[in-house]
């Protein structure tokens, strides 16, 4: 792990999302929340919570931080393509980057589970971060 004891805990704040790609028609029965095992946003909303509360246990050279806030929204961004996107925000001397990424990551594998049974050709796609802000760096924002 990096040394940051000497860094000045500060805001950090950070967006993520993930692409999930269906048909048309299993999307419908997504958003809907009528999946084979149940309301798929509101458990993969859970599970991406929990997720992001435990990168350091699934990123080995991860600090464990005092998460403030973990939101995931889900929105369709054209037909068949659920956008996951999760924010993370602490006060700390080391960003949430990897805690929005895991988020989004943990929350779209738990949509594929959740709707395999109703489709077989699901894809997840373009995890990425959008923004952070905080520490030394300031604010970085993806491009388009």
């Amino acid at each position: 792990m990096v040394d940051v004891g000497e860094k000045p805990p500060t805001r950090r704040v950070a967006l993520a999302r993930a692409w999930v790609r269906f048909s048309p028609a299993v999307l419908e029965r997504v958003l809907a929340g009528r999946g084979p095992k149940g309301p798929v946003a509101e458990v993969a909303r859970t599970a991406g919570i929990l997720a992001a509360k435990r990168t350091a246990e699934w990123i080995p050279m991860c600090h464990a931080l005092p998460l403030d806030l973990v939101e995931l929204s889900f929105e369709r961004i054209e037909p068949g393509l659920l956008e996951i996107r999760c924010s993370a925000a602490c006060t700390a001397r080391t960003g949430v980057e990897m805690e929005a990424l895991v988020g989004a990551s943990c929350a779209a594998l738990t949509v594929y589970d959740m709707a395999k049974g109703l489709e077989q050709g699901i894809a997840i796609e373009r995890i990425e971060l959008l923004e952070k802000r905080g520490g030394r760096s300031g604010v970085w924002r993806r491009e388009g």
